[in-house]
């Protein structure tokens, strides 16, 4: 019998993650193809001026469809399916220790291919990294067939312990009941969702601890051939959070996380790391959050970042105070960005966050098209980064040496 449907995974919450050695983790989202979800990101492009393309002005994406061959794969219980591995090269003795990382549902999977076509044909393709898909309830074996199929690399299917998607014991659940009525009532997207919520506090604080994931210390669109490996230059610069995107999120979602940060900082300033970017999320006296965040819908990180002390204890401070589920912390269109972001800004220093400007990259309904690059990028270089919405131009004037 499958899980009754509000406690099942939203639609396409598909999280590409890269984890390494040092952990390098990617991770993208793919779009939720719902009628409520099309609204409301309608809804969203109207308040910010953008087009149906997701930027100011008109950009017409075009994609290659360059080969891929399929990857090994294991299925929930790590036995062997009959997949044959593919395309082995030179490059393969270059790689971080990494993995993709997937958080989706069965009913995602065409979405979710073409998430993947596009990585494998703009950088994968090369470098055959494995992917590790996770799900509340068990893949089915069509799901299996064709990503391992796209693959390059191989892939590994697992489950979400129930412990850890479901609500923790001292949640009071009549009055998170209301949190999610009124937020409802007042248009918050996802506000009355309950499974939203488990998949922000699942991104924010679980996933990483996967057993699928201990090795390793969605209709996303990629523009731009990549001719480096972005996951071995995370661990060769020693970078522990890289981003393409950054944007404010909706006030109404997160009304006391701030608050409850700050409880923290008081408590453990030691964790605090000098030099470190508070400046960007929360200028001059740093009483005030002005919601700048990173689209965790791509991220590169450094996966001892989320396992360390200072990230494990702020996580455990928020998961008690019981936001996830009274309020609605994680972004807009993603799971865990607010929670990422300040974690990112207070405990590592600023050479440690690294902008992929030269990585073209798109979730719905925004992009990143990086500057003269015409001739590896199929996107408007008209970006994002220049409206009002954005939170990039502010970091590059306390980063001027970002594109070192």
């Amino acid at each position: 019998m499958s899980a009754p449907r509000e406690y099942r995974l939203p639609p396409i919450r598909a999280v590409l993650a890269l984890v390494g050695v040092f952990a390098v983790l990617s991770h993208f989202s793919a779009v939720h193809h719902s009628e409520a979800y099309s609204n409301r990101i309608s809804s969203l492009r109207s308040y910010l001026g953008l087009g149906s393309d997701g930027m100011p002005l008109s950009a017409r994406v075009r994609l290659g469809h360059a080969a891929a061959g399929a990857g090994a794969v294991a299925d929930d219980g790590g036995h062997s399916l009959a997949f044959e591995s593919s395309l082995v090269n030179s490059t393969l003795d270059q790689r971080a220790n990494a993995t993709f990382f997937i958080l989706a549902r069965n009913s995602d999977l065409w979405d979710i291919l073409k998430s993947i076509r596009g990585m494998e044909d703009r950088f994968n393709r090369r470098y055959h990294y494995p992917y590790v898909f996770l799900n509340d309830v068990p893949f089915d074996d069509e799901f299996k067939r064709h990503t391992s199929a796209i693959a390059s690399g191989p892939c590994t299917y697992g489950l979400v312990p129930k412990e850890q998607w479901e609500e923790p014991a001292w949640i009071d659940e009549t009055k998170a009941a209301a949190a999610r009525q009124q937020m409802a009532e007042d248009k918050v997207i996802y506000g009355d969702s309950k499974v939203y919520r488990r998949m922000c506090r699942y991104e924010s604080g679980f996933f990483y601890r996967h057993e699928l994931l201990r090795p390793y210390n969605p209709n996303v669109q990629y523009f731009c051939d990549l001719d480096y490996d972005p996951f071995r230059y995370m661990q060769d610069h020693e970078k522990k959070y890289g981003w393409t995107v950054s944007l404010y999120e909706y006030e109404s979602t997160i009304p006391t996380l701030w608050e409850k940060t700050k409880e923290f900082i008081k408590t453990n300033p030691g964790y605090l790391a000098e030099p470190n970017m508070k400046e960007w999320i929360a200028p001059g006296d740093g009483e005030t959050y002005n919601r700048c965040h990173f689209w965790s819908n791509f991220e590169i990180a450094d996966m001892d970042f989320f396992r360390s002390e200072p990230y494990s204890r702020y996580f455990d401070h928020l998961d008690r105070s019981g936001g996830f589920s009274y309020e609605r912390w994680g972004e807009t269109i993603l799971a865990d960005a607010p929670v990422h972001s300040i974690a990112a800004a207070l405990f590592l220093q600023p050479q440690e966050i690294h902008w992929f400007h030269d990585i073209g990259y798109r979730h719905e309904p925004f992009q990143h098209c990086p500057q003269g690059a015409t001739d590896r990028c199929a996107c408007d270089p008209h970006d994002f980064e220049a409206h009002w919405y954005s939170c990039t131009p502010k970091w590059k004037e306390l980063q001027p040496n970002w594109a070192a």
